[in-house]
């Protein structure tokens, strides 16, 4: 079923339910719409749109932080048959302008936060786009933008009667441009409807479960996790904040049963319970059932100490791309908890290989490329021939991860391809050494990269983030890591942050623009 009937659906079977709420807590302010007002927004957004010229195959930029308008303009864009282009915050100007050319952006649909970045290439933007909506208040929208809220005034709340179907293209992902300039990842309709069966079947969510979402809806993660309550009519809480506090007022508050963390925000609780900042006394939190995590390799020692601090939760780590439609192509699964450090078995409906450099699956245990096969995988990398016919082979995704599988069946995300280390000849993997350190009670976060040597190539680094009141020495580290082989211990130790990213991954190319003056770097396994 398109997503597009799934939300018409829900508005009539549960229309005067809560769909949404929103969170501010820095503003102290609650909003929330019911699936029948979800419903009707997304088709006003669509009819004004249409209004405006929009037709099947145009492209509408999506470019918003987290709010309740979010949603319902993106179902909106999708119920004119036109491609929704949802952008990362973070994305410069130029980002912007990169992104608009590729897609040839007809619209434009921005929030508050984005005008001092979309006035300066508005010219350039003008090529394409004919029409900007801003979303925010009237003194700070734009004169060239139209108010939202007048669109949505404009607009009928009919049903619109656009013609497509699930093999049809829907959504334009660019990549979060961490590994080079972002890539341009077309999904289809059957993609979106395939992430709300996965994320279902994964979780097992019921139309009484209520999930918290903090990270950006633009990356597939967060809106697709949000996928397996949507398809069973499920609450959702949108919370702008990621304060241990806030996050435990709105599960509290909100009788929020599923939270998909990433790895700081879990430790930032964990540390906050340990220092007494917050008393989970003060809570109302025996409804929440599960913690979920993923966008990057999970410490087996975080998932330890959170099991001691809630014993009851269930608890998945999943492992997706952009090109995968987010997560579940890997998952751990509720049944396997004691199995903690890898990232799991296929998902449902997805299978995997792993091979060598020339394709050939390797033997059991021996590290090798992850491949995935499933409803979920791209249609190709728009406008770019070349790394779609080098990412996608025979229905196979090349992930670029590097991963093994061990005497029980289960997947091990080695590292990906480009981090590895090479140093006199050994290939190092760097989140090994990131899980090792993190184990040790002071640390909060870290990051492990090489650093070039004259005669071994390169060194294992170590970028250390000490947790608040913590004070550690170099002399620590080395004698924690003297349980690492010789070759894997880090040669040099930095106390510095660490830098992430909106969704949780370490951003390795800053950290080796930082500390080496270049951020790539080619990872090869012989």
């Amino acid at each position: 079923m398109l997503i597009t009937e799934i939300l018409a659906r829900n508005a009539r079977m549960y229309g005067d339910e809560i769909a949404l709420v929103e969170r501010d807590p820095a503003k102290n302010s609650r909003k929330e719409i019911t699936w029948e007002e979800f419903d009707a927004e997304a088709n006003r957004v669509a009819n004004a749109l249409m209004a405006k010229g929009i037709k099947k195959g145009d492209k509408v930029i999506h470019l918003m932080m987290n709010c309740i308008e979010w949603l319902p303009a993106y179902f909106g864009v999708l119920r004119t048959g036109a491609w929704v282009v949802p952008l990362n915050f973070r994305f410069s100007a130029d980002d912007i302008k990169y992104c608009s050319e590729i897609a040839e952006a007809k619209a434009l649909i921005f929030g508050e936060e984005f005008v001092d970045r979309v006035n300066p290439i508005k010219e350039s933007l003008d090529r394409t786009v004919t029409d900007y909506i801003f979303v925010g208040p009237e003194d700070l929208r734009p004169e060239y933008a139209e108010p939202y809220t007048d669109v949505l005034a404009s607009a009928s709340a009919d049903s619109t009667q656009v013609e497509f179907n699930l093999i049809d293209s829907a959504a334009l992902y660019f990549t979060s441009g961490t590994t080079g300039t972002p890539k341009a990842v077309l999904l289809t309709h059957r993609n979106l409807e395939h992430a709300c069966y996965v994320e279902n079947r994964h979780h097992n969510q019921t139309h009484a479960d209520i999930f918290l979402c903090i990270p950006p809806l633009y990356h597939t993660g967060a809106k697709m996790h949000w996928f397996g309550n949507f398809i069973v009519g499920a609450k959702g809480v949108i919370l702008k904040g990621i304060a241990p506090q806030m996050i435990l007022e709105a599960v509290s508050e909100e009788n929020v049963t599923i939270v998909w963390l990433l790895v700081p925000w879990a430790h930032d609780i964990l540390i906050a319970i340990e220092n007494k900042d917050v008393n989970l006394d003060d809570y109302r939190l025996d409804q929440w059932r599960l913690v979920h995590m993923g966008a990057q390799p999970i410490p087996p020692s975080l998932i330890n100490n959170w099991k001691k601090i809630f014993p009851h939760h269930d608890y998945d780590t999943n492992y997706g791309l952009t090109e995968t439609t987010g997560p579940g192509c890997v998952h751990l699964g509720l049944e396997n908890t004691h199995k903690v450090g890898p990232i799991g078995v296929p998902g449902f409906d997805w299978e995997f290989e792993i091979v060598d450099f020339d394709l050939k699956t390797v033997a059991r245990g021996e590290p090798g490329e992850l491949l995935v096969k499933g409803p979920g995988v791209m249609k190709e990398y728009y406008k770019n021939p070349e790394a779609t016919e080098s990412t996608l082979k025979d229905g196979w995704l090349l992930t670029g991860d590097i991963a093994r599988v061990d005497e029980d069946g289960f997947i091990w995300l080695v590292d990906r391809a480009k981090d590895i280390i090479i140093t006199g000849g050994e290939n190092i993997f760097p989140v090994e050494i990131e899980n090792h350190i993190m184990g040790h009670s002071k640390v909060q976060d870290v990051g492990v990269i090489g650093l070039p040597d004259e005669r071994l190539g390169e060194i294992v680094a170590a970028i250390i983030k000490e947790k608040p009141g913590q004070s550690l020495s170099e002399e620590e580290i080395t004698e924690y890591c003297e349980e690492l082989p010789r070759y894997k211990r880090p040669r040099k130790i930095i106390f510095s942050e660490v830098p992430r990213s909106p969704t949780g991954k370490i951003e390795k190319p800053k950290l080796r623009k930082q500390y080496t003056g270049v951020s790539e770097r080619i990872g090869k396994l012989d």
